[in-house]
């Protein structure tokens, strides 16, 4: 199998990658509160993530 004959420098390789970044973030409803959350992050309205609670969050005054 053919090997490179040049590094490709971490620009170019990244020139490659953008179009990747350009998706629009999924976001997903809270199984606790509702809210909507992207995808694999903690829920930011209540503190829990995958059903269980992550960050304890303040009551509301």
């Amino acid at each position: 199998m053919p090997h490179p004959k040049r590094k490709i420098s971490k620009t170019r390789r990244d020139k490659r990658r953008t179009h990747d970044k350009a998706l629009v973030p999924t976001i997903t409803i809270c199984s606790n509160c509702g809210a909507p959350v992207h995808y694999h992050r903690v829920c930011p309205e209540c503190g829990y993530y995958k059903g269980k609670l992550a960050i304890e969050k303040a009551a509301a005054k």
